[in-house]
């Protein structure tokens, strides 16, 4: 699939989200993030005849929680879900490292090529990043209003994800493998 239109697919839901929000509030803006889940999702599977596990994963959340939102008239399932996501993939991590499977690796290994030691490292790192994000998100739903929430999950966790993720390119540099060209 070309990538332009992944990123919209993948993105596109949370981007409506945050403008439905502005303009409408949270609840018509859990509503519209859960049909533009549905509609990605489909559109995905239209295309590749599968569904990417983490958006797969993410949509299945979005669609309960976002659900409970609306039954219950509640926002406090749709702050929940961060937490539950982050926490969920941060122990799974951590069960893969103590079974000695790397999900990560699993997850990943089409795009890049590490030794063991960088696929542990890197999952390590990303497995408490989970953690992080998850309190992160505990500590400002729970101490801001709605809308500093819903803009602190694009100006600071959207932020927060990217600079990670780029402080990780060195430790992949060292690891990628030998057999394998360096990432660019």
């Amino acid at each position: 699939m070309n990538p332009w239109l992944r990123l919209a697919l993948e993105a596109g839901p949370l981007v409506i989200f945050f403008v439905i929000n502005a303009r409408a509030g949270i609840m018509p803006a859990t509503g519209v993030f859960m049909v533009a889940t549905l509609i990605s999702l489909t559109i995905c599977y239209a295309k590749e005849r599968r569904l990417p596990t983490m958006p797969l994963i993410t949509g299945a959340f979005v669609l309960v929680f976002g659900g409970l939102t609306l039954a219950f008239d509640d926002d406090f399932f749709i702050k929940l879900k961060p937490t539950i996501v982050n926490s969920l993939f941060a122990l799974a991590l951590f069960a893969g490292l103590a079974l000695r499977r790397n999900l990560l690796k699993i997850l990943l290994e089409a795009a890049l090529q590490l030794d063991d030691e960088g696929w542990r490292k890197l999952t390590w790192r990303w497995a408490w990043f989970f953690v992080i994000l998850a309190v992160l998100n505990e500590v400002v739903w729970r101490t801001q209003t709605t809308d500093f929430w819903v803009a602190f999950k694009l100006w600071g966790i959207l932020p927060l994800t990217i600079v990670f993720s780029g402080l990780q390119f060195p430790l992949i540099m060292r690891h990628t493998r030998d057999d394998q060209p360096k990432p660019t």
